[in-house]
């Protein structure tokens, strides 16, 4: 009878015959993530598709838009008014439609007794 050690062998064996050449190496990179040069050149190319001073504009832009601290809770209180009305309205509905399904299995109920004239 052979060892553990030698069936954890062959199968490691026939595991890497099955794999491509290079598949560790490309799963390593794959982790790893790129190099920084591969950064440093990303960010340089980036930069060059922006004009000059996109940044000062872009922060100008949202200091400008910034909502102010009441249209914030004008906002949220319009949200939360309007998810209550939701989740009451269909528990209404969904109750509403649950005593109506509950009413006409009693009346289906209450005519089979009349029907062997019963009395409930």
């Amino acid at each position: 009878m052979k060892p553990e050690s030698h069936a954890w062998q062959q199968l490691q064996k026939q595991a890497a015959a099955q794999l491509r050449t290079g598949f560790a190496t490309q799963v390593l990179r794959t982790a790893k993530g790129p190099e920084p040069t591969a950064w440093r050149r990303l960010r340089e190319r980036g930069a060059a598709q922006l004009r000059a001073g996109f940044a000062d504009r872009v922060l100008r832009a949202v200091r400008i838009e910034l909502p102010s601290f009441s249209s914030q809770v004008a906002f949220s209180a319009a949200t939360t008014a309007i998810c209550l009305f939701a989740v009451l309205y269909l528990h209404e509905r969904s109750t509403r439609l649950e005593n109506e399904r509950n009413l006409a299995d009693w009346q289906q109920v209450e005519d089979e007794a009349q029907a062997l004239g019963l009395n409930l």
